[in-house]
């Protein structure tokens, strides 16, 4: 089904597609499908800044205290983050690149005898037993041999992070890795409910940004082939839609129009920057008219919004950016804008509402 749409009714259906009214962390992650991690804590993990708009009362660090309760997994989808446990099941098993079962060898091997050995394993603990040898990682740098075996054994569904500590993930063996095994979902259908899931989750995703996105795809899914057919049979039976703005055509799943059961209002929100809202740059300039860039990792005097610079979400609006920082245990923030800036009670006073959520958010202290 295709249909014509606004440019006005496209944000509201981005916006609203993910966001729903605050409710509990377990319902929040189960309607999501997916949250993005991310290392860097400026002023909290993306895990935690992605999950504190849609989750009542949420605090920085929650999900990592709750994860072992929820029952969630960490894998990687499209990215690196936290799911369900049915998501989780739909990306095993994971062929090696030979495209057989995965049988580690050498020192993984060692490591997944160690972890069945021990049970619950900190990478510290692997250290102390196998050294610090170094290995090229997937970045064309070097990590702890044993860190990339932990990797490794993890990716193929032998491992599982069974919760972090200070944000350091403790791993123990995957006992549902042979039930995966032999009750895995039929291929076809892996991989029909892996693109439901992600053109949901990134709903509306512009046709143009589905190749790479389903490149990334790929690397969650290695063993599920044909992506590009799977999603023309999709929009043929009518389970994904599109609709075409502005020489932009936009994919979504056929589900009610989300825009009619949220109002997102006038409300002021600090996106993190894997928000799944902001996530894909090219909606975001196609739908907000500017060019929003992530800078971490971009060295300090090119970057032009700074080091955590932080979508500003205003209604359905994303209209500048605002860097947030804990200085001897006041919060502090320098915003920019994309146009002029907001004038009038409205915008100064969901500002100041949302900077008061944030400081609620963090930890006392900053810490």
């Amino acid at each position: 089904m295709s249909a014509e749409l606004n440019i006005a009714e496209i944000r509201k259906r981005a916006v609203a597609a993910s966001l729903m009214a605050p409710t509990t962390l377990a319902r929040a992650i189960a309607a999501l499908g997916f949250v993005q991690a991310d290392p860097i804590r400026s002023p909290a993990r993306a895990q935690d800044l992605i999950l504190r708009q849609r989750v009542a009362n949420y605090r920085a660090g929650d999900l990592e205290r709750r994860f072992a309760k929820l029952g969630l997994e960490e894998d990687f989808l499209y990215a690196y983050g936290f799911m369900p446990r049915e998501v989780s099941r739909l990306l095993h098993p994971r062929p090696d690149p030979k495209g057989g079962p995965h049988r580690p060898t050498g020192l993984a091997a060692d490591v997944l005898a160690f972890v069945h050995e021990r049970g619950i394993v900190h990478p510290q603990d692997l250290l102390d037993q196998f050294g610090k040898e170094r290995a090229v990682n997937g970045w064309g740098g070097f990590s702890k041999a044993t860190t990339r075996a932990l990797h490794s054994l993890h990716f193929y569904g032998l491992l599982r992070v069974a919760r972090r500590r200070d944000g350091i993930r403790i791993y123990e063996a995957a006992s549902r890795h042979e039930d995966v095994q032999a009750q895995a979902i039929e291929p076809a259908e892996r991989l029909r409910r892996l693109l439901l899931l992600v053109t949901g989750i990134l709903a509306p995703l512009p046709q143009r940004s589905l190749r790479p996105t389903l490149a990334l795809l790929t690397r969650g899914a290695p063993g599920l082939t044909g992506m590009p057919a799977a999603v023309q049979r999709l929009l043929r039976s009518g389970e994904l839609e599109s609709g075409a703005v502005e020489g932009e055509t936009y994919l979504w799943p056929a589900v009610a129009n989300p825009a009619a059961r949220n109002s997102v209002g006038r409300k002021l929100r600090f996106l993190a920057p894997f928000d799944p809202i902001v996530w894909d740059r090219r909606r975001f300039e196609h739908l907000w008219g500017w060019d929003y860039r992530f800078e971490a990792y971009t060295p300090g005097e090119k970057r032009r919004f700074g080091y955590y610079a932080m979508p500003l979400l205003f209604g359905d609006k994303v209209i500048g950016w605002a860097n947030l920082a804990m200085n001897k245990g006041r919060l502090q923030v320098e915003t920019g804008f994309a146009g002029t800036k907001p004038k009038g009670r409205d915008f100064a006073r969901a500002f100041d509402a949302e900077m008061a959520r944030m400081e609620a958010f963090l930890p006392r202290g900053g810490d």
